[in-house]
């Protein structure tokens, strides 16, 4: 055997306790691999016939791991090459895999689980055959059942365990939302019995349990076993469940099946006994296993987040770098938020504005969110002092000296940025670098204003920065491998997920969502009703309408890059034609009077304490009532304007790898994250599919819609494999 030792050591006292350690070879962690599956029937035979020839000398058995981790979980490649037909497989594997953890708790003895470091997934399913779990305390250790963050369900007993213990409604959060929980926090819920200082004391704690319980079984083979609050049929819990999948249809829309299936796994398990519980499990977990929606996001989830993790885009340039003393330019909502982001992970960041009283009330919002922390007990007062310590907010240049990195996150305009790239430039500490966090101006262009362009990068935060997880890293035409390794490292040291792009106009990011908000407004153009594209957007998957998004944006924005866009083309000698989702967006700006949302209103109404809603004269003044549409055609160009601007990312080289474009696509513009991304969308749908509905559609729709050669054979060489 080659993923799990088995070996017969003392008990405390007299007899006998079996020793069975997960330790696959040629691996960091513990899986739930198919040779690990073979080796544990082999195990629990093993365990079978020392308990027949030993009889009452076998006091019990130990479950441990040789692992840094107790056990990682599922063997998620083997999902990811699953399709539809592969269901039966999958539900006999998942199936025989819990009958050797039946044997193994229903032997009359008992089982303890040690775990010395995290168990996720079908690695807290393992965990769940002890009858006593026994944890290091150690705060960073992580415990629970991610599985619907990845598109799947717990299905190797987690569900049906954590609703026998913790109840229908207790189980919930830690099922149908994923949330881990530390051994204290476990210890707390009773999912966890016993903490131990350190991984020395695990074994011995094990066997002085044994020794104190030699006959032994879980809580729900016990006679007269009952659910903790009851099961559906109980009033209090039918009331609740009558509205649990509206409430779910609202958050899922429909288009995630994998909470709707862990609820009805959980519902349906707690009407029968434990067996018949564990088979309807099995039977969700076999059909979500095998869907597309399953495979996209394990893809995007699992595979592409590690690539990005791995430093797969990280030039393999220079030592990590680890920023001590990060610079700041402009403390408005972009700085602000960048500096709470390096302070919170214990960079000394150095504000700068030109006034100090706005450098001030830019260290101000970093204060607000450490309050708001340490109200609710997730920061600790001496925490936030120290935090707030390593911002120094200021007016002067020279306070700058020696840092690491400078960031200008001033208002989107060249001549501004020039200005004050050369006032910093010169405080660097030597072999510092200097970045920019533009959404959209080229930063070849802008690094014209500095004197070391090979040290120029752009590093492109969303907003708010302390919520939104993506970075886009833009690597200038003279920018260095070296710089744009560092910048990747910085990125990862506050946290967050980088990817990396190639110099143009938008970038990635900001041109695809371009594609998303200017489609919605061709489409109001069209004369579609405001309405109806805003819930086409939102059932879809997107998290904001089009419209919606336009109005916090500013409308004036997207008009001011028109204006520089069309005179950038002018300057080049080319001509520019505005699409009729541009000229909507301008004619609401310059003739109607609505900028958007900071300006008062755009699309929407913004009533003082009232519920935003969609401004009346949109219909008067757009509206067609003979306009043609379908949600589904809708759906498919919001959809697909979106994957065709990544593909063409793709061709033009902005972007170099499939992973940077998917996870960009989902942290960055919001992609549904049920496609698994704009370019598994498109794999999904299948290549040769694709390109026919996007064909249909240009022919519809006109040329955003249009694939040219270049965009058709970057679709095809990118195709993963894995």
């Amino acid at each position: 055997m080659d993923t799990i030792r088995y070996e017969l050591i003392p008990a405390q006292g007299e007899g006998q306790v079996a020793l069975v350690t997960f330790d696959e070879q040629g691996s960091p962690v513990n899986t739930m691999c198919q040779r690990w599956q073979d080796d544990l029937a082999t195990v629990t035979a093993q365990v079978v016939a020392d308990r027949e020839r030993l009889g009452a000398q076998l006091k019990g058995i130990v479950l441990a791991s040789a692992k840094t981790s107790f056990f990682a979980g599922a063997d998620l490649k083997g999902v990811f090459q699953m399709t539809e037909a592969d269901a039966p497989q999958a539900f006999a594997r998942i199936e025989g895999l819990k009958a050797q953890f039946r044997t193994l708790e229903t032997l009359g003895i008992p089982v303890v689980s040690c775990l010395n470091g995290s168990a996720l997934g079908g690695g807290w399913e393992v965990a769940l055959v002890g009858h006593h779990r026994i944890a290091v305390d150690d705060a960073r250790i992580q415990l629970g059942l991610p599985e619907v963050t990845l598109g799947l369900i717990p299905g190797a007993s987690g569900i049906t365990k954590m609703v026998r213990l913790l109840g229908l409604m207790g189980a919930q959060p830690w099922i149908m939302e994923g949330t881990l929980f530390n051994p204290q926090k476990g210890k707390e819920l009773g999912l966890v019995h016993e903490l131990v200082a350190d991984a020395a004391a695990l074994r011995p704690a094990a066997l002085a349990w044994i020794a104190a319980h030699p006959a032994s079984h879980q809580p729900w083979d016990e006679k007269g076993y009952k659910i903790p609050g009851g099961t559906p049929a109980s009033p209090k819990i039918a009331a609740g469940l009558v509205v649990a999948p509206a409430m779910l249809r609202k958050t899922t829309r429909g288009r995630y099946p994998a909470p709707e299936a862990a609820l009805s796994a959980m519902v349906e398990g707690a009407q029968v006994d434990f067996d018949t519980a564990l088979r309807i499990e099995s039977r969700y977990l076999a059909r979500i296993m095998t869907s597309q929606v399953a495979r996209n996001m394990v893809n995007t989830f699992f595979f592409d987040l590690n690539a990005i993790k791995s430093g797969k885009s990280r030039p393999a340039a220079g030592e990590r770098f680890k920023p001590a003393k990060v610079g700041v330019l402009g403390a408005g909502m972009m700085g602000a938020g960048i500096a709470w982001a390096q302070a919170s992970r214990g960079i000394a960041t150095v504000l700068k504005d030109v006034a100090l009283d706005k450098a001030e009330a830019g260290k101000a919002y970093s204060a607000r969110l450490a309050h708001k922390r340490v109200e609710k007990g997730r920061m600790s007062e001496d925490a936030a002092r120290q935090l707030l310590a390593r911002i120094t907010p200021t007016a002067n240049a020279a306070d700058l000296a020696g840092c690491d990195l400078i960031i200008e996150a001033v208002f989107e305009n060249r001549e501004l940025k020039a200005q004050v790239t050369r006032e910093a430039e010169p405080q660097l500490a030597a072999g510092g670098f200097f970045a920019s966090n533009t959404s959209t101006l080229p930063i070849t262009g802008l690094a014209t204003a500095s004197s070391a362009p090979d040290k120029f990068i752009g590093i492109h935060f969303f907003s708010p920065v302390d919520k939104m997880q993506l970075v886009e890293i833009i690597r200038g035409k003279q920018t260095s491998d070296a710089t744009v390794a560092r910048a990747f490292d910085y990125v990862q040291a506050l946290g967050k997920t980088p990817i990396v792009v190639n110099d143009s106009r938008g970038f990635y990011t900001s041109r695809t969502f371009g594609t998303y908000v200017m489609e919605g407004a061709s489409m109001l153009a069209e004369g579609i009703p405001a309405a109806v594209i805003e819930n086409a957007a939102m059932q879809v998957g997107m998290p904001v309408g089009p419209l919606a998004v336009l109005d916090e944006t500013a409308l004036t924005l997207s008009v001011h890059v028109m204006d520089q866009t069309r005179a950038d083309f002018a300057a080049e000698g080319k001509p520019y034609t505005a699409t009729p989702g541009e000229l909507l967006v301008e004619r609401m700006v310059k003739e109607l009077g609505r900028p958007g949302r900071a300006g008062g209103g755009g699309f929407y109404d913004y009533p003082p304490g009232g519920k935003k809603a969609l401004w009346p004269e949109l219909e008067p003044l757009f509206e067609k009532p003979d306009a043609p549409w379908s949600v589904p055609e809708l759906q498919d160009r919001l959809l697909y304007r979106q994957a065709i601007e990544t593909a063409r990312c793709l061709a033009e080289g902005v972007l170099t790898s499939v992973h940077d474009a998917n996870i960009g696509s989902i942290f960055g513009i919001g992609f549904p994250a049920w496609t698994g991304g704009a370019m598994q969308f498109i794999y999904a749908t299948g290549v040769q599919a694709f390109c026919q509905r996007a064909d249909e559609l240009a022919a519809a729709h006109g040329a955003g819609f249009a694939l040219d050669a270049q965009a058709r054979e970057a679709i095809a060489r990118h195709q993963p494999h894995h």
